[in-house]
């Protein structure tokens, strides 16, 4: 017998609707599909329709849904230990900071567990903050970082205005977008270059004593898809070693696989201070994240105490997920197809896309990480729906994801873009079919361009 009861599609919506309270909704205005079962790159309803993934749900299923060796490495470790007090040494946290350090670079050799990528940051910008004595934090705006107090406090999109005023100490800049450029640059290398001037600048004036770190995404993930220019993680690597400041790479959407990289970081060679993950370590499986802490932070807290903790921090059915799934990644070349299906699929299927359609401004991305930009003039780059648009402003995106979800494509859209971000399995065929169906979908978007 078993303690989990079978609901029925219209019960689960009963019970949705008069209990539960959804994250970034108003919950009046909100209808939640029930969904019944999930596999491989699809999910189904209760009614049977199947929807191929573009989205990788909150783009963290990167292994994809039920896969078997996972789910068996979960089941196995629930069965021996669920759950344990992080104060002890146990073998799947060991084993599971063993397996990322080593994945890491540089000598970013520890691992300190938490059980999300909004955790992981708040407790990376402690370290940085006790580590310098220093207080200030520089925060790009095209940014998230987390909704948890301190993490929401550095994004810098408008999921930040409701949480106002915020922690103090956030200075913020702008980071590299050569299609939006805010420093009127023409070329990868001009926009480069006065990214780094203008956070040089900032560096310079808001005292570089008085600066604990500097944080961003290696590539910025739900603001655009921002793969950053050549140089420029370089560049703000060499800032921070000048003054004494702690570089700090949010991987939480970027890594494990997402940028066809272990960390996307190291597709640039450049090692930060600390870096975050979440996500993709184990598709969230398991809540499970981190930070990646480097020898000179690890040796600050080498004889004063560490001011943080979590009461499930290195869970071990999380940690034991994370373990089998870096062996999965290694065993099936999760990496390296993420990297190909990128480079010979999914770009040149969007570039083709893009010809045809004048809604499309521009596409941008790698490996299984891309955005295409939708405008509303292709001349002026006047985006297809103001920035932050709601209600009747932003029907034309709300047209333009129905389309997709009519024809059985769950897309993954954010202000005026959609983003194709798969699971990082998915099949060359799967991936085509997916952009079939975008690529009709986008017909929708073209009837408003002006």
């Amino acid at each position: 017998m078993s303690d989990l009861p079978q609901l029925s599609a219209e019960r689960v919506h009963e019970l949705d609707r008069a209990h539960v309270f959804h994250s970034w909704s108003a919950q009046a205005q909100i209808d939640p599909l029930p969904i019944a079962s999930a596999s491989g790159v699809r999910f189904t309803d209760y009614d049977g329709r199947e929807f191929l993934d573009f989205s990788s749900q909150l783009v963290n299923v990167n292994i994809g849904y039920q896969h078997p060796r996972l789910v068996a490495a979960i089941q196995q470790q629930v069965a021996r230990m669920a759950t344990l007090a992080p104060g002890f040494a146990y073998d799947m946290r060991s084993e599971a900071a063993r397996m990322i350090a080593e994945r890491a670079p540089g000598d970013l050799d520890h691992v300190f567990f938490t059980n999300g990528g909004a955790e992981a940051n708040e407790n990376a910008l402690r370290m940085a903050r006790v580590h310098t004595g220093r207080h200030k934090v520089l925060a790009a705006y095209r940014s998230y970082h987390g909704a948890t107090a301190g993490a929401i406090a550095l994004t810098g999109d408008p999921r930040r205005w409701a949480s106002e005023p915020g922690m103090p100490g956030v200075v913020r800049y702008w980071g590299p977008h050569l299609y939006r450029s805010a420093f009127h640059a023409s070329t990868p290398q001009e926009e480069c270059e006065r990214a780094l001037q203008h956070l040089r600048d900032l560096v310079a004036v808001e005292g570089p004593s008085t600066i604990a770190a500097i944080i961003l995404e290696s590539v910025v993930g739900t603001n655009g898809v921002l793969v950053p220019p050549d140089g420029y993680l370089a560049g703000v690597r060499e800032i921070c070693d000048e003054h004494g400041i702690v570089m700090i790479a949010d991987e939480v959407m970027s890594g494990f696989a997402r940028c066809g990289e272990w960390f996307a970081i190291q597709r640039w060679g450049v090692t930060p201070d600390l870096i975050t993950f979440a996500k993709g370590v184990n598709s969230g499986y398991v809540p499970l994240g981190g930070v990646v802490v480097s020898q000179r932070i690890r040796d600050t807290f080498a004889d004063r105490p560490y001011p943080g903790g979590l009461t499930y921090q290195g869970h071990p059915l999380a940690c034991a997920s994370a373990v089998a799934s870096m062996r999965i990644f290694e065993d099936e070349g999760v990496i390296e197809h993420s990297r190909r299906v990128g480079e010979e699929v999914i770009g040149p299927e969007l570039a083709r896309i893009a010809e045809r359609h004048p809604s499309v401004g521009e596409i941008r991305g790698m490996a299984t990480f891309w955005a295409l930009e939708l405008v509303r003039d292709p001349s002026t780059r006047e985006p297809l729906v103001p920035y932050n648009a709601t209600g009747d402003a932003a029907k034309p995106m709300a047209a333009f994801a129905v389309a997709c979800k009519e024809r059985g494509l769950w897309p993954f859209v954010h202000m005026n873009r959609t983003h194709v971000v798969p699971p990082c399995v998915i099949s060359d065929e799967d991936a085509r079919t997916g952009l079939a169906i975008l690529d009709e979908a986008l017909e929708v978007a073209d009837s408003f361009v002006v």
